[in-house]
């Protein structure tokens, strides 16, 4: 794969990033509910730190995340279908973290898509708790999880060993790599134009 770049998104991106979001593979079947009608929006963007990862050689999102820096919370973080294992969520959430640091953020917090949890935490997020069901929009429990950015530092310079199965998901050779796509939780009440 070419290189990829981590850029902030602007309000021109708003739209791009809906259909990102819209088209996630993840979000399909009965998580469909939480993303109906939600949209990323120019004023969205224009408050919460967004940024989108490119490869150099285009301009098309593969993927991107955003950041509520007041209380820390990662609100948004999606990557394209065709882009699952490729690795761009693990930059985008090592972007996000160096963001963190040099704001001086201590943790973000995480509602996690439930298949996306295991990503999270190979990420080096730590679960704290259980988001309870809020029907009709979302029928199902989330899970909380939390980056200590201290943790995450020092994970990110001297990462632990790795299994082979580890090593392969990271990488996204291993066989379920694909279906440990990033996505976290629209906030509760979406954003609108």
């Amino acid at each position: 794969m070419t290189t990829v770049r981590i850029a902030p998104a602007e309000p021109k991106h708003a739209e791009e990033l809906t259909a990102l979001m819209q088209d996630s593979a993840a979000y399909r079947g009965q998580y469909a509910t939480i993303l109906h009608e939600y949209q990323v929006t120019a004023g969205y963007l224009n408050r919460h730190p967004t940024f989108r990862a490119e490869a150099n050689t285009s301009t098309t999102t593969l993927g991107f995340y955003s950041l509520i820096t007041h209380p820390p919370e990662l609100d948004l973080l999606f990557v394209a279908n065709e882009a699952q294992g490729l690795g761009i969520g693990a930059k985008l959430i090592e972007h996000m973290l160096t963001q963190a640091r040099e704001q001086g953020i201590q943790s973000i917090k995480v509602v996690s898509h439930p298949p996306s949890e295991g990503f999270y935490t190979r990420m080096g997020a730590r679960k704290v708790g259980v988001i309870p069901a809020r029907p009709p929009k979302v029928t199902w429990e989330r899970p909380q999880l939390v980056f200590t950015i201290a943790d995450t530092q020092t994970l990110t310079e001297n990462p632990a060993p790795q299994t082979r199965t580890q090593a392969a998901s990271r990488s996204g050779t291993h066989p379920d790599a694909r279906h440990q796509a990033p996505a976290p939780h629209p906030p509760a009440t979406p954003e609108t134009p």
